[in-house]
């Protein structure tokens, strides 16, 4: 349902680095990358049939800024990646917005999060649900 997702981005230097190395880590790379006259948008995944992740100058020319209640959640397989991905974050120049936890009651529908902001404050959630 959803073809990719695009953050704004006031330093693409900043951000190719940050996402080279988180979304590398899952096995993302660089699907898409316009220059500067097209606000450097860089678009990283595991292939054209998944979601994407972008990053962009805005196209209006104003100062990006991340979204209040906006975020991009990530799912993973396996709790152990959830913590991989959300240490990677914080390595790279992010901040953590909640560590690795369970949120709720163990079982089937378990959710197990890691919130954390990119360098531009942007919010994202890596994810596994289900049993430990």
């Amino acid at each position: 349902m959803i073809g990719y997702v695009t953050l704004g981005s006031n330093d693409m230097t900043k951000a190719r680095i940050f996402y080279d190395g988180l979304l590398g880590t899952l096995g993302a790379t660089r699907l898409m990358e316009f220059g500067d006259e097209l606000g450097g948008f860089t678009m990283w995944g595991t292939g054209w049939d998944k979601p994407a992740i972008a990053v962009t100058r805005p196209h209006n020319g104003n100062a990006a800024v991340a979204g209040n209640g906006n975020m991009i959640a990530i799912p993973l397989d396996a709790r152990a990646k959830v913590d991989a991905l959300h240490a990677k974050a914080l390595e790279l120049g992010g901040t953590c917005d909640g560590p690795p936890g369970l949120r709720g009651e163990e079982g089937p529908q378990a959710f197990y999060g890691a919130y954390f902001r990119d360098p531009e404050g942007n919010k994202l959630c890596a994810f596994r649900t289900g049993p430990a």
